[in-house]
């Protein structure tokens, strides 16, 4: 009898456990129509590929990658933020849930609102891509160099890439000229070198600061290939034309910039926890946005919370 009491209530101490442990803390947003415009001369743009090799606008997918993309002409600065995909966040139904699944169920509007009221830049210009629409854009730009390790290469042969797809074929750590398959292959690799999801987030860095290098000496003719490559490989987009050709206006003036690039939220600001029966993150947002502020030049905004409790 005395056993069973003991194993009773070690079940009730492990499922207490667990239910305090699938608890997150609370989420304090903050307001998007309170958020400042962006500042002098920076123009952000929200990139986000799904989890498909093919896109459809009505049944978007997981976003495995989002990255704000921001052009700042009076600094002459280009820079990329990449957003972890497994973080908590509030969602705009009030719950609590994964990045990830924001622009498959609530849209590409409510993705960028998500990332505006997280992290306090205001962001309302997206372009959501698929796999394939990624990898069309970076072919049509001739490859992209990439540099590997043993590990990446290991995983990249077993993975099954074509022996065509880098120049020359893969064999071990190196440089080679990635094709556009190998490249998105290579972007979502997470489980090589022990840093998960931030590892992802780098190498997708790594790519388009690359790419970018790649037109440190485009004309305008090759802004506009590019324009009509990338319109013509997009799930959905708010942009206009109008707005692609701003866009490509203030790209020219950054031409040979070396990108910059920050991982949202940083490791130091995100604890890994199981919610829902899913292994994900819970973030310090005050910390995520004082270290991108910082970053970005901008002004740091504190959560309600935080300001009630200065006050």
């Amino acid at each position: 009898m005395f056993r069973r009491v003991v194993c009773l209530v070690l079940c009730l101490m492990m499922l207490l456990g667990t239910a305090l442990a699938d608890q997150p803390r609370e989420i304090y947003p903050l307001d998007y129509d309170s958020l400042p415009e962006a500042k002098e001369g920076q123009h952000h743009y929200l990139f986000a590929c799904i989890d498909n090799w093919e896109g459809n606008a009505r049944k978007l997918g997981n976003t495995d990658g989002v990255i704000l993309v921001t052009l700042d002409t009076k600094e002459q600065r280009l820079l990329f933020t990449t957003f972890s995909r497994e973080m908590l966040i509030k969602r705009p139904d009030g719950g609590i849930g994964r990045f990830t699944y924001i622009a498959k169920n609530y849209g590409p509007e409510a993705l960028c609102e998500i990332v505006s009221t997280h992290f306090g830049v205001k962001v309302d210009k997206y372009l959501l891509f698929s796999m394939d629409n990624v990898q069309t854009i970076i072919d049509s730009m001739g490859g992209v160099e990439i540099t590997v390790t043993d590990a990446e290469a290991d995983y990249l042969n077993r993975y099954r890439i074509s022996r065509d797809s880098t120049k020359p074929s893969m064999n071990k750590a190196g440089t080679y000229l990635f094709g556009g398959h190998a490249a998105v292959i290579y972007m979502r690799i997470r489980k090589v070198g022990g840093d998960g999801d931030s590892g992802r987030t780098r190498r997708i860095r790594t790519v388009l600061g690359t790419l970018a290098q790649k037109y440190a000496n485009a004309s305008l003719g090759d802004a506009m290939q590019l324009i009509n490559d990338v319109s013509a490989n997009i799930v959905t987009t708010n942009m206009t034309m109008a707005d692609f050709l701003q866009a490509a206006g203030y790209a020219l003036e950054l031409r040979g910039v070396d990108a910059q690039g920050i991982q949202m939220p940083p490791d130091a600001a995100m604890e890994p926890i199981t919610y829902a029966g899913m292994s994900t993150r819970q973030v310090d947002f005050d910390e995520a946005r004082r270290q991108l502020s910082a970053f970005l030049g901008t002004e740091f905004i504190p959560t309600p919370k935080a300001k009630e409790e200065e006050e």
